[in-house]
């Protein structure tokens, strides 16, 4: 595992401007990986034993860009292109996130909507956004199964409010600027940017995007680059509309986009008149039979005059314990750029998007990305793109060597059958003794003692091998 992780790590040396900034940024990756403290630059700087030498010159590796964060995530693309079929679209996930912070006078930071508040009431927590696009690797094993790899990683504050004697040319300016960082706004140019990207790479392989409803809008879905679909949620209540008759077109005037009305995504799931299919997709550990029911070719207000696809996906029935009531999930409403793409692809593609969240949350809980005390602007970008590309090459570095061979011992309570997928936790426990082992002494397969233990007091001088490959599990 250190050898592919090495291998791929390889490839970032041309974001770097010398040879020894990519050492020092290799060995920093590491530590961020097998670290058991905090995530912070210091935290990486102990884990490393760099502790009592001259600790500068990590914090200038950030503060002063000496690196490209773009190019730090280019090798991880064309790995994950490199994986696919000749013919399979890259279907990548998109979405925002909040990392909370404490300090008034971190670049980037303000009061956002905490997206864990209750429902009924908006609460507001001081923190950074950034939006991240993970693609989907699909386990050549499990139809369906598929691993979320993140593939970029974009700060996206909001713009600085004018004072109260803020003259008019200010407050005109924060206005242009609102509408140029929203985050729909900055996702529209990572979609487009990725795109060129993956043109030079292969420019025939099709690029499919999955959303939320917070990016199924005008600003992403009228500004889709060429040869690439979008997949997004949307209310139950839009309003859609048939493409314009031929005779329809007037003789002055603009030409028309719209034609009749028609009903609304949730008046399509109750009407009776158009039949449900059934559409085979992974989800959730296993495969589902779900029922949806489709329209196409249909006009919407956020896409304009491109025809789209209207999905209607029924929701699954699920019991929360044995003999519990038959309860229900939320219907959801798909819409879909590309009115010939199969439903299978498109459900499943969708589907997938769920993979970024756990990337989140692996991110935040795991590598402990946004816990780095830094504030100006340069190193507030970098940190966590940095420690999120190290988590992608674990990642691709893991689902490389996906070998049972390679697992240190279960514990005694666990499962003695294989997962569906290695962990994240798993990942970093078979990197961590394999870069430790060897200084420790331990053979990484047989450093454990199974012998039963009698009734003496427990001992702890053969126990930091243990204690060191075993934690965070």
């Amino acid at each position: 595992m250190i050898a592919s992780f090495n291998r791929l790590f390889d490839q970032t040396k041309p974001a770097f401007v010398q040879e020894r900034t990519f050492e020092r940024a290799r060995t920093l990756a590491m530590s961020s990986l097998v670290g058991l403290g905090r995530r912070t630059v210091s935290g990486m700087l102990c884990a490393s034993a760099q502790q009592f030498t001259d600790w500068s010159a990590a914090y200038r590796l950030f503060e002063q860009q000496r690196f490209d964060a773009k190019a730090l995530f280019a090798p991880i693309r064309r790995e994950v292109v490199e994986r696919l079929g000749p013919e399979e679209p890259l279907v990548v996930m998109m979405d925002d996130t909040l990392m909370r912070k404490r300090g008034r006078k971190i670049h980037g930071t303000g009061w956002k909507r905490d997206p864990l508040g209750p429902a009924f009431c908006k609460n507001f927590v001081w923190g950074q956004r950034f939006l991240q696009v993970s693609a989907a690797l699909p386990d050549p094993a499990t139809v369906g199964l598929a691993r979320g790899i993140p593939i970029d990683m974009t700060h996206a504050p909001s713009p600085a409010k004018p004072g109260k004697k803020a003259s008019e040319e200010a407050w005109k300016e924060y206005r242009v600027q609102q509408q140029a960082m929203k985050v729909s706004s900055v996702g529209a140019e990572r979609i487009t940017e990725l795109r060129e990207q993956l043109d030079r790479d292969d420019a025939g392989r099709r690029l499919i995007i999955s959303v939320d409803g917070g990016f199924t809008n005008r600003t992403v879905f009228r500004n889709l680059p060429h040869n690439t679909v979008a997949i997004g949620r949307i209310r139950k209540d839009a309003k859609l509309f048939l493409p314009p008759a031929d005779g329809s077109i007037p003789r002055r005037g603009r030409r028309r986009w719209y034609g009749a009305s028609l009903p609304t995504p949730e008046q399509i799931r109750q009407d009776a008149a158009i039949p449900w299919e059934t559409v085979t997709a992974f989800a959730a550990g296993k495969t589902h039979s779900f029922e949806v029911k489709t329209v196409a070719p249909v006009r919407w207000l956020g896409t304009g005059a491109t025809d789209v696809r209207v999905v209607v996906v029924r929701p699954l029935a699920y019991r929360p314990r044995k003999g519990a009531h038959l309860l229900y999930r939320n219907p959801a409403y798909l819409l879909c750029t590309d009115p010939n793409l199969p439903l299978d692809s498109l459900l499943q593609s969708y589907l997938w998007r769920w993979e970024v969240e756990l990337n989140f949350r692996d991110e935040k809980t795991v590598m402990g990305v946004g816990e780095a005390q830094v504030r100006n602007k340069a190193a507030v970008e970098a940190v966590p793109a940095f420690i999120v590309a190290a988590y992608a090459f674990l990642l691709l570095a893991g689902t490389e060597n996906n070998k049972s061979e390679l697992l240190l011992p279960k514990p005694k309570w666990r499962a003695t059958a294989s997962p569906g997928r290695l962990s994240t936790a798993s990942m970093i426990g078979m990197f961590r003794s394999q870069l430790w082992g060897k200084a420790m002494g331990v053979n990484l397969r047989d450093f454990v003692d199974k012998k039963t233990a009698g009734t003496k007091s427990v001992l702890f001088d053969k126990s930091l091998s243990s204690a060191v490959c075993y934690a965070f599990r």
